[in-house]
């Protein structure tokens, strides 16, 4: 690939946590009366930013502001996240790239302390020059952020793979120019990420470097 730097989304790319997710907002959606997930209703329906997804599946955000809900549901995630682990090539493949020369970041949705804590217990951190979250917990947009990372990093957008597993990382990529593969084994399923356009995987380990 023509490519000097990798922007990895996390949750769902390398953190393996769709199953905390879902378990998460279930427990949400138990407490009011709502429909709870199963995996193939939550890849159908996830999206950002994530207060278009709550509404989507029940929550009531006229009577009760985003912002407890969303709360709610970190306090649980958090809790659950600290035994969760990578996908399973996630480790060989970033070993790889590094060896062979390439700079690596992640550009996260999850909040900046939550994001650092998340990727050192993983034991990756060596792996990356920079790990980009947000400023609070409610999911809106990576574009910014995004933005910032290529500037501030002196990256070439041409020359810079962004690799998610939702729609909205494909959208942040046509944002800051930057190319994009997204990978079938996060929070959206095949049909809804080969819908954007995008050049998709089923696996970390189909995409060749």
């Amino acid at each position: 690939m023509r490519f000097d730097a990798i922007i990895w989304d996390w949750n769902g790319t390398l953190l393996n946590d769709v199953h905390i997710a879902i378990d998460s907002i279930n427990q949400l959606l138990r407490d009011r009366k709502l429909i709870p997930l199963n995996l193939e209703r939550y890849l159908d329906v996830f999206m950002f930013p994530v207060q278009d997804y709550y509404e989507q599946i029940g929550f009531d955000l006229k009577n009760e502001p985003f912002e407890i809900s969303a709360s709610q549901f970190i306090a649980i995630y958090n809790k659950a996240v600290e035994a969760c682990g990578l996908h399973e090539d996630v480790i060989p493949l970033l070993s790889r790239l590094q060896q062979r020369g390439y700079r690596q970041f992640i550009l996260s949705a999850m909040e900046q302390q939550t994001l650092e804590k998340t990727v050192n217990d993983n034991g990756i951190s060596s792996f990356f020059e920079d790990l980009c979250g947000l400023s609070d917990h409610y999911a809106k947009s990576k574009v910014e952020n995004g933005k910032s990372l290529i500037v501030e990093r002196g990256l070439d957008p041409e020359r810079t793979l962004l690799i998610g597993d939702t729609t909205h990382d494909y959208d942040v990529a046509l944002a800051i120019g930057c190319s994009c593969v997204l990978v079938a084994q996060g929070h959206q399923s095949k049909e809804r990420l080969l819908s954007s356009g995008a050049v998709v995987f089923d696996r970390l380990d189909e995409i060749l470097f």
